[in-house]
């Protein structure tokens, strides 16, 4: 029971803080998301959910999780940036730059050791991670759903081997469902790049401190959040192709297409929370099973997507310019 107390206590003050915070007028004057070209949405809607849902769950989490601190640490340094960029509309490269280093003191913070290609690599990998949940932050109901499911994943997944992971990706699936109360179709406020950014940081950075002390191997958290991987991924690479600017606004990822083709947000949500879901359950299924099997299910996956991502590119919905 006691496991379970800290991200209990997670849902309820970020269920309670949004709520007490969009009634009253503060909310519009922290941070505001304006209708744009990428926009889903028509009206303009609080951006504060980030703030509170990560303030609350790195807090809960450090004091549960005192191994954590330091990425911990590092994680709220980013959301500091990132809130700070949703009320001034921080310049491309600051931005940029401040991910790389968050992406590189994980590294120290972790005390990985390993060859430099390796090292970089994780770098940059960590700093996709950051942006590709910012990227898919776009629809209600989304990037909450994918926080609760693929944390949660996580946190199931590190019970035993690595029980303060468990208790903090706990923690943080938690305060997202506390969100996702308030930002399921109809949303009443959006994460912002202060939730995003920083779920995506530490998606990152607590799968690669699971892997680091043996919880999982390194294609788990991976599987696990590879509908978000998926979709940011073959869509940058289909607009790279195409010679869009890759920090372009648009509404071509899979989820804005489905949602433009007529499914509405709730739908699809609904779908995207299923296939999350199936995605976290085999995942941590596979934990136990074979390498051989392991690959085999890792291809099927593959398999899965590549079939989802070409049936649903040809909706028939003109691409952005």
């Amino acid at each position: 029971m006691g496991m379970f107390l800290p991200p209990l206590l997670c849902l309820v003050l970020t269920a309670v803080a949004l709520t007490l915070l969009l009634r009253s007028k503060l909310a519009a004057h922290i941070a505001i998301d304006l209708p744009n070209e990428r926009s889903l949405h028509a009206a303009p809607i609080p951006r504060i959910g980030g703030i509170v849902l990560v303030a609350i769950a790195l807090t809960v989490s450090a004091y549960v999780a005192p191994s954590l601190r330091p990425l911990l640490s590092v994680a709220a340094a980013v959301g500091v940036v990132s809130a700070w960029d949703d009320r001034c509309s921080l310049p491309v490269l600051v931005r940029l730059t401040v991910h790389l280093a968050a992406a590189a003191g994980t590294l120290v913070v972790l005390q990985m050791h390993a060859p430099p290609w390796i090292m970089v690599v994780s770098v940059l990998l960590l700093t996709w991670a950051m942006n590709l949940y910012n990227f898919m932050d776009g629809a209600d109901g989304m990037a909450g759903g994918m926080a609760v499911v693929g944390f949660g994943a996580l946190g199931i997944a590190a019970v035993s081997p690595a029980p303060e992971i468990a208790i903090a990706c706990l923690c943080i699936a938690a305060a997202a469902g506390g969100f996702l109360w308030h930002n399921f179709h109809p949303a009443r406020v959006f994460l912002g790049d202060a939730g995003s950014i920083s779920l995506g940081f530490l998606a990152g950075g607590l799968g690669l401190s699971g892997w680091a002390q043996g919880a999982w191997p390194p294609w788990f958290p991976v599987l696990v959040f590879s509908p978000f991987i998926v979709d940011a991924s073959l869509t940058l690479a289909v607009r790279l192709l195409r010679g869009n600017k890759p920090w372009q606004a648009h509404r071509e990822h899979l989820y804005q297409r489905m949602v433009r083709s007529g499914l509405g947000h709730r739908r699809t949500a609904m779908l995207w929370y299923a296939v999350m879901i199936a995605a976290g359950v085999t995942a941590i299924a596979a934990l136990s099973w074979p390498i051989g099997a392991q690959f085999g299910l890792l291809t099927a996956w593959t398999a899965v997507y590549a079939t989802v991502f070409a049936s649903t590119w040809r909706l028939g919905i003109e691409p952005d310019r």
